[in-house]
């Protein structure tokens, strides 16, 4: 995606070889990484729709890596929603969804819907490896996640340190709240057939630079919180002084140069069009955590 003229077809792309797909409002789904950033929110959405949701991480025995877990994890399913550990575009990727995808097919586990990233090419083959594997899919293309600045390594930085360093340039991203991925993947889990085959591209409100959303957090926090841009080959250099292996620091660098070269740099309406109203403003987000604590060392 490297524009906004691409809005209308990325939102929604037609599969001309999708069949029905009808899972009931008291389905199971399995939701994988279901303690991680999005799969803890698909699962408390789908719960809330009504649907069972069966936890599906390294704690419940279930392992991306490990085919002999697969199984178990599957059967009796009626859906699944897919999280790719590291990255939708990682190495490997694309060959565990093409056979976790035929393992769930033969299995009667034919609704499957995977989160992708908007404008990541390395993400690509991934997403074909599910379209070619038998199963009513969809693909959830995100932008970048509110949440990466309030979980995981980078609210670390803010916190401790009162300093964010990351290769963003001043690159305008439109923010994307993990709540809002998780109310679109259970509403294409439980509208029937209407988001079969189709790729649903999500970002959030409005576009912010790195710099500009760390400035709000400041403002929400009252701490005089900085972002520092780097090259990816130093973050790189960075990542690997804190001992991440040579081949996962190459991965994540080919990614950022990819995903932060200004083709992101658009809104677009894909929160809208399955939800029905406008994507959460990164303010909010902001303000909710800033009110919880998040940021304050």
């Amino acid at each position: 995606m490297t524009n906004t003229a691409q809005n209308t077809t990325e939102n929604a792309t037609e599969s001309t070889t999708a069949t029905s797909a009808r899972v009931p409002r008291a389905a199971t789904v399995v939701v994988t990484g279901a303690s991680g950033r999005t799969g803890s929110r698909v699962a408390r959405a789908a719960e809330a729709a009504g649907l069972t949701v069966r936890a599906a991480s390294r704690a419940t025995g279930f392992d991306w890596w490990d085919r002999s877990t697969w199984t178990d994890t599957l059967r009796g399913a009626d859906a699944a929603y897919l999280a790719v550990p590291s990255d939708v575009g990682a190495p490997g990727a694309a060959e565990a969804v093409a056979a976790l995808g035929r393992e769930a097919v033969g299995l009667g586990v034919r609704r499957l819907v995977l989160l992708s990233a908007r404008g990541e090419d390395q993400a690509l083959p991934t997403e074909e490896a599910l379209h070619a594997s038998g199963a009513d899919w969809t693909v959830v293309r995100a932008a970048w996640f509110a949440q990466n600045f309030s979980e995981g390594p980078l609210v670390a930085e803010l916190r401790e340190r009162g300093e964010l360093v990351f290769p963003a340039g001043e690159v305008p991203e439109p923010f994307l709240d993990v709540r809002d991925v998780a109310d679109v993947v259970v509403a294409a889990l439980t509208s029937g057939d209407r988001y079969t085959g189709r790729t649903l591209t999500l970002s959030g409100a409005r576009l912010l630079t790195f710099g500009e959303a760390v400035a709000e957090i400041a403002g929400a926090t009252g701490r005089p919180l900085v972002y520092r841009a780097v090259s990816t080959r130093d973050y790189g250099e960075a990542l690997a002084g804190f001992g991440v292996p040579p081949d996962e620091v190459a991965g994540l660098t080919e990614i950022f140069d990819t995903l932060l070269d200004g083709r992101n740099a658009y809104v677009c309406d894909g929160v809208r069009e399955v939800l029905g109203r406008a994507p959460r403003d990164f303010g909010d987000f902001v303000r909710e955590e800033a009110a919880a604590g998040t940021w304050t060392a």
